[in-house]
């Protein structure tokens, strides 16, 4: 009998928490350069700024979730998103703007990866990590719904600190300390010496150079979307904001459909073919001149978008259930997404905004083959004791827990098998046939 699934809404609301900067990245960069009076390059350097902190806690904080413990993390990178965004969004001094983000992005970063080390540890990572970005899609579309029709550079900023706090009392359900360390880590810990290594070190290791790629290509249209449709669609600011909002909405509809399809196609056909249908989406709106191809290009984008990222926030869960490999993972593709508003501005500026989508889309191409070829290679995650899972994740047969079921970790369906060796018995102990040899009838199981 299967216990009933219950949803990590804490975990969810972290997760919002932390991926809400990013979501807000357009309007939030568009705002600083009107706002501040900072130029195209100078507004996205502010956002990379804000990511590239957001990915240095990843990168610092990866392995000490499970010592500092969950909740106290994620108190202090709360604290610190309310403190840097809600002091950013306040003054009108372009440093202290810089300051306040740089330290909001660390608040993000640091509630980004508990959230990221936590989901891995839930036995299905794919559907929490879908809940998440459902709620942050949700958010950030009634965001862009609000924030065009009013004044200020820094309402963004103020709506992420304000999510922060309203986040911060649901941390009460996260566990403290060592105390709440997933039963995988602990049984880990107790197999040996070997069992804290990071497993499928190189296909972790393709999958985060990848995701860096991956998401750098995103987030430089992204970082320019707004100048796209106000400068070269000719549309208005809250006629952007409108359609966002729509392409939001219609990446939470493009989520529904992940968390419905699950793992019946696997991951390689949703990761491989969901990038090239991006790439072509990313090439459309880049060229658009009107609202049809502008508000086709970027619904149908935010559309794939957010699947194609579930399935690899579950691939990443999946090639370490301590959760290593995902904080990593969504450490490089913050990095990318740190360069992306700035890669974003720099190529527009130079080549026009047609030739940048260009030019991402052939990238996104080119990264669509070791992603996939990871998602073929490492498809499931480490199996727990007792159960028997495919190549998706999920059960395929549950093996009875009897006493003589091993302790160790099942392997993988599709592992290597291990070697049969013939053990010689000595002729003396062996009974004579249709003899009964009490003492070989009660040896212990695997006895010889």
């Amino acid at each position: 009998m299967y216990a009933p699934r219950t949803t990590p809404w804490p975990l969810v609301a972290l997760f919002t928490a932390g991926y809400l900067a990013p979501y807000l990245l357009p309007t939030t960069v568009g705002r600083l350069e009107r706002g501040l009076e900072l130029t195209p390059t100078q507004a996205g350097g502010v956002g990379s700024l804000l990511l590239l902190s957001s990915a240095t806690a990843g990168f610092l904080l990866a392995s000490r979730v499970e010592r500092t413990g969950a909740r106290t993390l994620a108190r202090l990178g709360l604290l610190l998103a309310a403190v840097g965004y809600g002091g950013a969004a306040l003054t009108t001094s372009v440093p202290a703007v810089v300051a306040g983000a740089v330290v909001g992005g660390f608040g993000s970063g640091t509630a980004t990866t508990v959230a990221a080390t936590r989901i891995a540890a839930e036995k299905d990572p794919h559907r929490a990590s879908t809940l998440g970005l459902l709620s942050v899609s949700a958010l950030a579309g009634a965001v862009y719904l609000t924030v065009p029709r009013l004044p200020g550079h820094g309402l963004t900023l103020a709506a992420i600190a304000l999510t922060a706090l309203a986040v911060w009392p649901l941390t009460a359900g996260l566990p403290g300390g060592t105390a709440g360390r997933p039963d995988t880590a602990g049984s880990a810990d107790a197999e040996g010496p070997g069992a804290g290594r990071l497993p499928y070190r190189r296909s972790g290791m393709v999958l985060a150079g990848a995701m860096l790629l991956w998401s750098l290509a995103q987030n430089a249209l992204w970082g320019v979307s707004g100048r796209i449709g106000v400068g070269q669609a000719h549309l208005s600011e809250p006629t952007v904001g409108v359609v966002f909002a729509v392409a939001l909405g219609a990446g939470l509809l493009g989520v529904l459909g992940a968390g419905a399809l699950g793992s019946r196609l696997g991951r390689a056909l949703p990761i491989g073919g969901g990038t090239v249908l991006i790439a072509c989406c990313i090439a459309l709106s880049a060229s658009a001149t009107g609202l049809g191809s502008f508000a086709f290009g970027e619904i149908a984008w935010n559309t794939f978008y957010p699947v194609v990222l579930s399935y690899l926030i579950g691939l990443a869960a999946s090639l370490d259930a301590r959760g290593r490999w995902a904080v990593l993972v969504g450490s490089a593709s913050s990095l990318g997404t740190a360069a992306g508003p700035l890669t974003g501005s720099v190529l527009s500026a130079q080549a026009g905004f047609p030739v940048m989508g260009a030019v991402l889309a052939a990238g996104l191409l080119l990264v669509a083959v070791p992603m996939t070829g990871v998602a073929l290679h490492a498809g499931g995650r480490a199996l727990l004791p007792g159960a028997v899972r495919r190549r998706g994740g999920h059960p395929a047969a549950v093996v009875a827990a009897t006493t003589g079921t091993p302790s160790g970790v099942v392997p993988e369906v599709g592992a290597p098998e291990q070697p049969v060796v013939e053990i010689t018995l000595d002729a003396a102990a062996v009974p004579a046939r249709g003899a009964y040899d009490t003492a070989a009838a009660t040896r212990a199981p695997g006895g010889v």
